[in-house]
């Protein structure tokens, strides 16, 4: 039986010349939209037919034009947002525009796929971010047993230019038997930058987080970072020197490093037709068999974090560096969702729309696939392994 269901009975209403009076119960939905996949958007199509059907039913959006014609809005506010670096269109047509968001038809992923495996409670932050941390609950965690950790750049021109950014993503790779769980535990992207700058960057990102391996797209842009990491590198900001790196797959790439003995820690990734076309069917294979898990909603993230020991006392500028990794995340869904499929002849060709970005997917599309390189050689191992004790134990 359904709770508050009975109406109001204030006592004029026992008066005969009052019984007329009797009001019913109404029911209010107040939110902002979301996407079509939730509950929300069936009752709003549901409220949507009964009203049309001249039943007591109303339903109205509320676009921040109305806010703006009212004067409770600044236009200007509204514009610098819409300008920003990391502006979400997506995410602004639902917040303000009251429009829900569901994926088109010739959309190659599936938003469920990606908001099943949502389900990372804490990022992994760069080692300097746990020093504005003073609740002993997080702490930085060290590698486990047989745990790699990749480093993924998809590489920016310049800062300024359109659709143009660089995307870092770091992943851990828990074994589970004969397969790596992949576990997206913190992203951050940057407009552009020198060469110079970015290489640091990586450098910085690859020692804070003990990564094993950078993975890097050296077709293109890239090529110039690349060459950046093939020599020593002085980090002003951390008064530190970094050593040359080489590449571990490509013999052309690694005569580019001029130190014979550089580590080479260096995966290259050269874009093609085929290659992405790969990337996107392992990166949707991997979501649907639920073994590549991101870290949850920001809304979610940001209330974890307030329950943290002194998460209030600090500044707005610390508080949203560490809710960052959970908006970079959501971010990256909205860009996977709204690619769509061109291919033709079999392969698989993603599109973004216009005047929006496909870095982070491109990051995080490189990151798989070299899990899934690693995840052969383990395979590959393991069954070696098997042959040895069953030849000489059996």
């Amino acid at each position: 039986m359904k709770f508050q269901t009975a109406p109001r009975q204030p006592k004029y209403l026992s008066k005969p010349e009052y019984a007329h009076l009797k009001e019913r119960n109404k029911e209010l939905y107040l939110s902002s939209c979301w996407y079509k996949s939730h509950w929300s958007w069936l009752k709003v199509k549901a409220f949507f037919k009964a009203m049309t059907q001249g039943k007591k039913y109303f339903l109205c959006g509320l676009p921040y034009q109305l806010a703006i014609s009212e004067n409770l809005l600044d236009v200007e506010q509204v514009q610098d947002e819409m300008s920003e670096d990391d502006f979400d269109p997506l995410g602004f047509s639902m917040e303000m525009e009251c429009l829900f968001f569901g994926e088109s038809q010739k959309a190659y992923f599936k938003l469920d796929d990606l908001n099943d495996n949502r389900v990372i409670p804490e990022p992994l932050y760069p080692k300097p971010f746990y020093n504005m941390i003073k609740d002993n609950r997080i702490k930085y965690r060290p590698k486990k047993k047989n745990e790699i950790r990749i480093l993924s750049c998809d590489i920016a021109t310049m800062s300024g230019k359109e659709n143009d950014a660089s995307a870092y993503t770091v992943l851990r790779l828990i074994k589970e038997k004969e397969h790596y769980v992949r576990h997206v535990v913190y992203l951050e992207s940057l407009v552009g930058g020198h060469t110079v700058s970015q290489a640091i960057r990586i450098r910085q990102l690859f020692d804070d987080f003990d990564c094993d391996y950078i993975v890097l797209d050296t077709m293109g842009v890239g090529l110039g970072v690349y060459d950046q990491l093939c020599v020593s590198l002085y980090d002003k900001e951390r008064k530190k020197e970094y050593e040359p790196f080489s590449c571990m797959n490509d013999e052309k790439m690694a005569e580019r490093c001029m130190t014979d003995d550089a580590p080479k820690n260096i995966f290259s990734v050269k874009g093609n037709q085929n290659f992405n076309s790969e990337c996107a069917i392992l990166l949707k294979d991997i979501l649907k068999r639920r073994k590549m898990k991101l870290l949850i909603h920001e809304n979610d993230g940001r209330q974890l974090l307030k329950g943290l020991k002194g998460f209030n006392n600090l500044s707005i500028e610390e508080q949203v560096k560490l809710e960052l990794p959970y908006k970079q995340i959501t971010l990256l869904v909205n860009e996977v969702i709204n690619l769509s499929n061109e291919g033709k002849n079999g392969l698989i060709k993603l599109v973004e729309p216009r005047g929006q970005r496909k870095d982070r997917y491109s990051s995080l599309t490189y990151a798989n696939y070299f899990a899934n390189v690693l995840e052969k050689d383990l395979q590959k191992q393991q069954k070696d392994n098997d042959v040895i004790k069953y030849c000489f134990f059996s």
